[in-house]
C-alpha cells in the first residue's frame, strides 16, 4: 500500500532499536528521507547505515538523548522542519515498593515519558501548522491506560502524556496536523526481555527464554497466544504518519494481542486477569519485586 509519504522529511526519536527502529524502517520503505535519534552512537550510526542501504532512502543519525536538553536542541538543528514527527521511549524498569519511591525517581520518570515528547511536539507543530500538514505519533505503552502497580515509573507519566495529547490534538488538526498514541503491550524488545528478566527474578526462575516465557503464558494469558516482534507493530505506526490517516484524530491505540481490558471484557475471563482488572503478571511481579532495582540506584 502507498503511504503518500515519499519525499517527505520524518524523525524517528529513538530509532536505533526496537519498536523505533521497526518503525523507522517502515517510513523508509516507503521513501522518507529519514533522521533517527538515539543515545548510543555505535548502534545508531549502524542501524542508519544499515536502512538506508536496504531501502535506498537517506538516513541520518542523530546521536541525542531526547529526554536532555541538550539532546533536544541537537535534535531541532539536525531537522528543523519536519513533515513526520514519531516518538518512542525506552521503559523503565519495574519500581519495586511504590512506598519506597523517592520524588527523584518521579522526576527522571516526568522528564523522560512526559517533558522530553511535550517539549520536542510543542518545537514542531508550529513549522507544521505553518506547512499545513504534519503528523506525529508517540508510541507510548499500554500501562498509561491499564494502571499497573510495578509499572508506575511508565504508567503516569505516560498517562499524562496521552493527556496532554489528546488535548492538543483537537486544536491543532483543523491545521492539518494529526497527532495520535500508540500504546503497545508485551513485545520481544531489548526493554521487554529486560522485564522479562526482572520477571524471572521475581518468581526464582532459571534465566532460560523459554521457561520464563512458558511462565509468563501460564500466569498471563495473551488471546493472540504469542509475544510478538516489533515488526507486528510497525505498520500501525507507519500508517498513522501518513495522510491516510487523516481522520485518525487524538487517539490511543492499543497493540496488545487483546491482553488487556477492553469494553467488553468481564471480570473473571480467561484473559489471566484478578477481580481488580489487573493482569496477573501486574500483581504477582509487583508483590515480589520489592526494592530490587531502587536499591542499586543512587539516591
Amino acid at each position: 500500500m502507498d503511504l503518500e509519504i515519499k519525499g517527505k522529511k520524518a524523525i524517528m526519536a529513538g530509532g536505533s532499536a526496537g519498536m523505533g527502529r521497526a518503525t523507522a524502517e517502515r517510513l523508509a520503505e516507503a521513501g522518507v528521507d529519514l533522521v533517527i535519534t538515539a543515545r548510543r552512537e555505535e548502534r545508531l550510526v549502524a542501524a542508519a547505515k544499515e536502512i538506508s542501504e536496504k531501502y535506498g532512502t537517506s538516513v541520518t543519525p542523530v546521536v541525542a538523548d531526547s529526554s536532555k536538553e541538550e539532546g533536544r536542541q541537537a535534535l531541532f538543528a539536525a531537522c528543523p522542519d519536519p513533515d513526520i514527527l514519531a516518538i518512542t521511549i525506552k521503559p523503565p524498569a519495574p519500581n519495586g515498593d511504590f512506598l519506597k519511591l523517592k520524588p527523584e525517581n518521579w522526576r527522571d520518570s516526568i522528564e523522560t515519558a512526559l517533558i522530553g515528547p511535550i517539549e520536542i511536539m510543542q518545537n514542531y507543530i508550529p513549522v507544521m501548522k505553518d506547512k499545513g500538514w504534519g503528523s506525529i505519533v508517540n508510541i507510548a505503552t499500554f500501562s498509561a491506560k491499564n494502571p499497573m502497580l510495578w509499572r508506575l515509573m511508565s504508567g503516569p507519566a505516560r498517562s499524562a502524556l496521552i493527556n496532554y495529547t489528546a488535548s492538543v490534538s483537537r486544536e491543532v488538526a483543523q491545521h492539518g496536523v494529526v497527532i495520535n498514541n500508540i500504546l503497545p503491550g508485551m513485545f520481544q524488545t531489548e526493554g521487554a526481555s529486560e522485564i522479562l528478566n526482572d520477571y524471572a527474578d521475581a518468581f526464582g526462575l532459571e534465566p532460560d527464554p523459554d521457561l520464563v516465557r512458558a511462565h509468563f503464558f501460564e500466569n498471563n494469558k495473551l488471546p493472540a497466544g504469542f509475544i510478538a516482534e516489533a515488526a507486528d507493530m510497525a505498520p500501525m505506526a507507519a500508517l498513522l504518519c501518513s495522510p491516510l490517516s487523516r481522520f485518525i484524530v487524538g487517539q490511543n491505540i492499543v497493540i496488545d494481542g487483546g491482553q488487556h481490558y477492553s469494553l467488553f471484557s468481564e471480570v473473571g475471563d480467561p484473559v489471566g486477569r484478578s477481580h481488580t482488572g489487573q493482569s496477573t503478571i501486574s500483581l504477582h511481579v509487583g508483590q515480589r519485586l520489592g526494592l530490587q532495582k531502587f536499591e542499586k540506584q543512587p539516591a
